[in-house]
């Protein structure tokens, strides 16, 4: 509970749904038990995420590179997506989230990976070339404060720190 920005009786609730994706004889071992990434992304709150699968990249500590989560992962993943997580800690864990190739920048690449998450990859949802780089092009004159053409953390925290619903609509709720 000092680990985490739960309560006790949150820290329960995880541990039960965490170990509901366990086999049934895995279940009494559920703290030193690893869930695969196919298993974690059936939970309703993550299923209709467009950001699924990078969460479960940024929140497994998988040696194998599965993305299988141990329940300390999974008590991560839910504490920063708590209510109770500071701003800082939620817009850390966000530019983690969409800083697709991992390289500490958001640059064109990954800003058009996180467009494509939002807006969906068919045909019919898909944002036209000169419609992305627009967007792009938008985001990067409010938020690229230095100018070097990508966003840095602090250049992302600025930018969301205006924006009132960013910590509540960065949410996990069990």
């Amino acid at each position: 509970q000092e680990l985490t920005f739960l309560s006790k009786q949150e820290i329960l609730l995880a541990y039960k749904r965490f170990s509901e994706l366990l086999p049934k004889e895995e279940r009494e071992n559920a703290c030193s038990a690893r869930v695969p990434k196919s298993h974690i992304l059936t939970l309703p709150e993550l299923r209709a995420n467009p950001f699924q699968h990078r969460i479960c990249d940024v929140f497994s500590t998988s040696e194998a590179g599965d993305n299988s989560m141990s329940f300390e992962d999974f008590l991560d993943m839910l504490s920063v997506f708590s209510d109770s997580a500071t701003f800082d800690i939620k817009s850390h864990y966000a530019f983690r989230i969409f800083d697709f190739d991992n390289d500490g920048i958001l640059d064109r690449k990954d800003l058009e990976q996180l467009v494509n998450c939002l807006t969906g990859q068919d045909e019919e949802s898909r944002l036209s070339r000169v419609e992305m780089e627009q967007l792009i092009q938008n985001i990067l004159e409010e938020s690229d404060i230095d100018k070097d053409g990508t966003i840095n953390l602090s250049e992302f925290q600025h930018v969301v720190s205006r924006s009132p619903d960013f910590a509540s609509s960065f949410k996990i709720v069990l």
